[in-house]
């Protein structure tokens, strides 16, 4: 059973997807869509990522403890695999991952991944930024991804 809660947080609403006992969905403003047939019900692993959340926004929580089911073509979990050993309160770039993943031209291509990441936050594509420092694309929005940003750089020290 897919199982799904929407909750407030500093930056707004996210909504939390359980299935089977794994995270599959954190996205920022996007309650799931009727076709998905998801029941709204906080499980203890969705009150868990609650309390993760939480506490990251609190600056508590600097690497998440959760189990996620992702899926995407193989590009994509690359990716995404690489986005989790980006350092809280740090940044890349772009092409800063794609040559982390062995495609160095695959800059447009790690974009795309990002824009795909079904964990928000969790899998941290907010920390990937222009090569010239700049904000680029987030599915949540760039104000949202400059607070994850300043919150991070607040409290990592």
């Amino acid at each position: 059973m897919l199982c799904y809660r929407t909750v407030p947080f500093a930056i707004g609403k996210l909504t939390i997807m359980e299935k089977n006992g794994k995270i599959v969905r954190i996205k920022p403003n996007r309650p799931p869509e009727p076709a998905i047939h998801a029941v709204e019900k906080e499980t203890s692993l969705i009150a868990e990522a609650i309390s993760q959340l939480s506490a990251y926004f609190e600056g508590r929580l600097k690497t998440f403890d959760l189990p996620l089911d992702m899926s995407g073509t193989p590009f994509r979990m690359k990716t995404w695999e690489a986005l989790k050993t980006i350092p809280y309160g740090e940044t890349r770039s772009y092409g800063d991952i794609a040559r982390q993943i062995g495609q160095p031209k695959a800059c447009r291509a790690v974009g795309m991944a990002n824009h795909n990441n079904p964990v928000a936050i969790v899998v941290p594509c907010h920390r990937v930024i222009g090569s010239d420092g700049s904000l680029t694309g987030y599915g949540g929005g760039l104000p949202i991804k400059r607070q994850l940003l300043d919150l991070e750089k607040r409290y990592s020290s």
